[in-house]
């Protein structure tokens, strides 16, 4: 089971859970068609943009294989900042120009052990996106205050 995040050209992400065994063995940046996920997708066509595993360590390209591997990463995916290790002391810069750390990240080709893949549309179907997940289509709501009034 695949947690698929569908993204469209206005910025809006559709989610959806899918049984897609189709797309094991596929790598970053290849095509897929839209009929592998589901049904209602056969006139889409996706590209696969990212991917990461039960343990969130993400799928790079520059990686080779499936398995997970250890990689001399700067900031970027994978890599966001410090590492913890460095104690409680306050730095300045929490971002210090040309730090690099050997962090673990998954190969670029899709195995069983991923769990959410990120997919972009390329071709747009005869159905609109939002027709498709209705449920998924309403914007968020704010949360009520709730005054006590003392009596």
């Amino acid at each position: 089971m695949f947690k698929i995040n569908l993204s469209d050209k206005t910025g809006k992400t559709f989610k959806l859970e899918a049984e897609a065994e189709e797309i094991v063995g596929r790598s970053l940046h290849e095509k897929v068609d839209g009929k592998i996920l589901s049904p209602e997708l056969n006139d889409y066509e996706f590209e696969i943009t990212g991917a990461s595993d039960k343990a969130g360590f993400p799928a790079i390209e520059n990686v080779e294989g499936v398995g997970l591997k250890k990689v001399l990463l700067t900031y970027g995916k994978g890599m966001k900042k410090r590492p913890r290790r460095e104690g409680k002391k306050k730095r300045s810069n929490p971002k210090p120009k040309g730090l690099r750390l050997r962090k673990s990240v998954r190969g670029k080709i899709l195995s069983p052990e991923i769990v959410q893949i990120n997919l972009k549309v390329l071709k747009q179907g005869n159905k609109k996106l939002e027709d498709i997940f209705p449920e998924q289509n309403k914007p968020r709501e704010k949360k009520e205050e709730v005054k006590v009034t003392e009596e």
